[in-house]
């Protein structure tokens, strides 16, 4: 499970710098966090689907 990380947009919005630690880390957890969202709504979801 190897996903691209965010980095190649940043850079786009940002060509002069580099990105830092801290703002790939932050991009990091946004996305986890985004995944983690939706698999929890998938969940509900289809517990929702099973109880009908």
């Amino acid at each position: 499970m190897t996903e691209k990380s965010p980095a190649p947009q940043a850079r786009a919005l940002r060509p002069d710098k580099a990105l830092t630690r801290e703002e790939r880390l932050k991009a990091a957890l946004k996305a986890n966090m985004a995944k983690r969202k939706a698999q929890a709504r998938a969940r509900a979801a289809q517990e929702a689907g099973d109880d009908d």
